[in-house]
């Protein structure tokens, strides 16, 4: 587990340091008034897209010798809707939900809201699930 703790720290510290978890930042893209996130997002999309492509072309396996099995994804409206929320979340708060321990970890203390508003949405998707339209 040590490893992975040390893997997770270091990683907090490159989004911290790259301004990744930047309240400012954030509000900057959303803004449309700096190019810094939508480049680093988009050239973490464009090297996924690359990568996939690679393993599917050549079909590379895993370090013990496994095929890796990527499935097509099946188009679901619920993803629109989702992303249209989770993107306004993102713009009001400044905050993903992915590096919020990364920005509490910076001293960003007011990101206490947010997570907890992120752990209770969480509950909230996980309670009502089987309920929501497909």
């Amino acid at each position: 587990m040590l490893k992975y703790l040390l893997a997770g720290t270091a990683f907090g510290i490159i989004l911290v340091k790259a301004e990744l978890v930047s309240w400012f930042r954030i509000q900057e893209m959303f803004r449309l008034q700096s190019f810094h996130l939508y480049g680093i997002i988009g050239s973490a999309v464009l090297t996924g897209m690359l990568s996939i492509w690679l393993i599917k072309k050549f079909g590379i396996r895993t370090i013990g010798g496994e095929k890796i099995n990527i499935p097509d994804k099946k188009f679901n409206k619920g993803n629109i809707y989702g992303g249209l929320i989770f993107g306004l979340g993102w713009a009001l708060t400044g905050a993903c939900p992915g590096p919020l321990l990364a920005q509490a970890g910076g001293g960003a203390t007011v990101i206490a809201v947010t997570l907890l508003s992120a752990i209770a949405g969480t509950w909230v998707y996980g309670r009502f699930r089987e309920k929501l339209p497909h």
